[in-house]
């Protein structure tokens, strides 16, 4: 495992720019939020877990920090995507209820058989929260959506007939500096839409 490379962006970074170099408006940040950025990026992931800096919102807050995560197994295909923002605006904001705030995208295709389980929403947002508890990230006020679809091939399109992918949206209130703890639980949401076993867990196969 390794940890993420500092990120570069901030919200100042110009909207067409995806790897301008760091610039003093990083210096010119909040405490609280350099050390929020300081701890994501110092966080070592698991292995199947490739993470990497992404231009982040420009408008949603003064500050803003934002990643990309990707859940492979060895030089497999991808089996589910994700992206973390890390919101910072030292005014506060009511609907947040406090100054950083946290949101979360993550999208994974599913074996077809859970596609018909009604209950799939629910399975998948407790993923996210179990995962914030389990890491006890200290966190209030989440809130998202979770959708599944399912989307049937025909013709010559290459691919399993029917398949099933299942898209979260959530953001939450981080309670503090230590953002180590969300981006546990946000990887830990990923592999388990991914179908992987929790970190240090081997599935044994059938004798």
């Amino acid at each position: 495992m390794t940890p993420l490379k500092p990120l570069r962006q901030v919200s100042d970074v110009d909207d067409d720019s995806t790897s301008a170099p760091a610039t003093g408006a990083e210096a010119l940040a909040p405490d609280l939020f350099r050390r929020a950025v300081a701890s994501l990026t110092s966080t070592a992931v698991r292995a199947e877990v490739r993470v990497e800096p992404l231009r982040p919102p420009q408008r949603l807050a003064p500050y803003s920090y934002a990643i990309s995560a990707d859940v492979r197994v060895g030089d497999g295909e991808e089996l589910a995507t994700g992206r973390l923002v890390l919101l910072h605006d030292p005014d506060g904001v009511e609907a947040w209820d406090g100054t950083l705030r946290l949101v979360a995208f993550a999208s994974a295709e599913l074996d077809p058989q859970m596609g018909v389980d009604p209950m799939l929403p629910a399975v998948g947002w407790s993923w996210l929260t179990g995962a914030l508890d389990e890491r006890a990230a200290a966190y209030r006020a989440a809130g998202g959506t979770v959708t599944q679809t399912a989307s049937t091939r025909f013709g010559d399109l290459a691919g399993p007939r029917t398949t099933i992918e299942l898209e979260m949206r959530a953001s939450w209130t981080a309670d503090d500096a230590d953002i180590a703890p969300h981006l546990h639980a946000f990887v830990d949401l990923l592999c388990a839409a991914a179908g992987l076993p929790p970190e240090g867990v081997t599935v044994l196969s059938p004798g």
